[in-house]
């Protein structure tokens, strides 16, 4: 197939979405996704400022990790996302997640 007309088929695929609907009065359900968290110290400051921007499904979703992988996320959400998180708090953090989403490394 050619560029073109796989450029026009492309632009037809995503275009069709635009042209779902809902019938009137019909019922849609959002899926609940329920995760499983683990209470204990530190978890007051990832809900206050981890959980505001992001659900706990993103902390999960990425298995056990060590230490420094969990310290490296809080330093990147703060450079990168610009999240407020105090110097204090991102060792907090930092313990909570090493403790309950931790490898042991």
């Amino acid at each position: 197939m050619t560029r073109i007309k796989t450029m026009i088929l492309l632009t037809l695929l995503s275009a069709s979405a635009l042209f779902a609907e809902v019938k009137k009065g019909e019922n849609i359900e959002v899926p609940y996704i329920a995760y499983e968290i683990k209470m204990g110290k530190g978890f007051a400051e990832v809900q206050a400022n981890c959980l505001t921007c992001h659900s706990f499904g993103y902390i999960i979703n990425q298995g056990k990790q060590s230490r420094e992988h969990w310290h490296k996320k809080v330093l990147k959400m703060i450079s990168h996302f610009k999240a407020p998180i105090s110097e204090t708090d991102v060792e907090i953090i930092t313990n909570y997640l090493a403790e309950h989403y931790g490898n042991g490394k």
